[in-house]
């Protein structure tokens, strides 16, 4: 009973918090400066026409009357209309969705896949050049920010040596996208057997995907270093390995298997964190997500889509780390949810 408690109750937590993100996003969208009437009217408008369109929109009324009908909008699945596509909003993201999580998952992945072996070894390996080299990578990939990473990656893989396509997609020229199954290139390209596809797809995902993660491999290889460390030197590792067992069973066994609980609870703010990013890294690859979409809508204060894209991620992000806390219940035994 405890555990249906604890999913209720963050459940009814999910309603205040989406609550004040939406109100969050609907003043930040108001605050920013320009016209969306103009957007919508075109650089040509007459002030007459101008005037005609942002009272068709309601802009003219006050503030809480236009937050109450962006409200009932949303209860209804309507996000409102871009003033730049001119279709719903709505429409323009699960066109875009897809785009964005699978960046968003193929960044998580080589995130957990080169990160964690890299903080075991540094563990393994304390004070060598292993290990230097980890705690140099962990700075350097904090203090660099996404967007420069990714030119740098443009830079030397596809103008310096050109084994990288062109960062203009999802896919490269002259070749179509595949059946749609899920709405994933690289997953669709498998199932449906269609290999040219899936090999210009995955070029594609390369850098960006590597670019995202390596703002989150950092902190993942220390975290998984300190916690490595720190089992290491515990009794029961010690007698494991005076019983002759082997080393390596002892370190990606044993040990791994405890050090990688507090990874699991970092998930929910790396993913948060890899949503955030998505936003820079795909408007410098071109990558056709929500993340450029809301960055283009910003520019030119189109605020349908700048609303919705933080009220999605705020979405994803909560249910992520419940689903997160769930992982950790099973996880680790210790762990009482009440």
């Amino acid at each position: 009973m405890s555990f249906l408690y604890f999913v209720a109750r963050k459940l009814a937590l999910l309603v205040p918090t989406l609550f004040g993100v939406s109100v969050i996003g609907f003043l930040l969208a108001c605050l920013l400066p320009g016209n969306p009437a103009l957007v919508k009217a075109g650089p040509m408008a007459t002030p007459q026409y101008i005037a005609e369109m942002k009272q068709k929109m309601g802009l003219d009324q006050p503030l809480h009357v236009q937050y109450g009908r962006y409200v009932a909008g949303l209860l209804h699945g309507d996000l409102g209309e871009s003033s730049a596509t001119g279709r719903p909003v709505l429409t323009d993201f699960m066109q875009r969705l897809p785009a964005t999580l699978e960046l968003t998952m193929a960044s998580l992945l080589l995130a957990l896949f080169l990160g964690v072996p890299l903080g075991v070894l540094c563990a393994v390996h304390r004070d060598t050049i292993i290990d230097h080299f980890g705690r140099v990578f962990s700075v350097a990939g904090v203090a660099m920010p996404s967007f420069w990473t990714g030119l740098i990656f443009i830079y030397v893989f596809f103008y310096l040596l050109g084994v990288a396509p062109a960062p203009l997609g999802r896919l490269g020229p002259g070749i179509g996208p595949p059946v749609s199954i899920t709405g994933l290139y690289t997953v669709d390209s498998l199932l449906s057997g269609n290999w040219r596809a899936f090999q210009s797809s995955l070029a594609q995902l390369a850098l960006p995907s590597l670019t995202l993660a390596i703002t989150v491999m950092a902190p993942l290889t220390r975290m998984v270093r300190a916690g490595m460390l720190e089992i290491l030197e515990t009794d029961y590792v010690k007698t494991a390995r005076a019983f002759g067992l082997p080393r390596w069973l002892v370190v990606y066994g044993d040990a791994l298997r405890n050090a990688i609980i507090p990874v699991v609870t970092a998930l929910g703010v790396v993913f948060a964190f890899l949503m955030a990013g998505n936003a820079v890294v795909e408007s410098v690859f071109g990558w056709p997500g929500i993340g450029n979409y809301a960055v283009k809508a910003l520019t030119m204060k189109d605020s349908g889509p700048i609303q919705s894209f933080v009220l999605f991620v705020a979405l994803m992000c909560i249910l992520v780390n419940l689903l997160v806390d769930l992982c950790c219940r099973f996880a680790d035994p210790r762990v009482r949810i009440g």
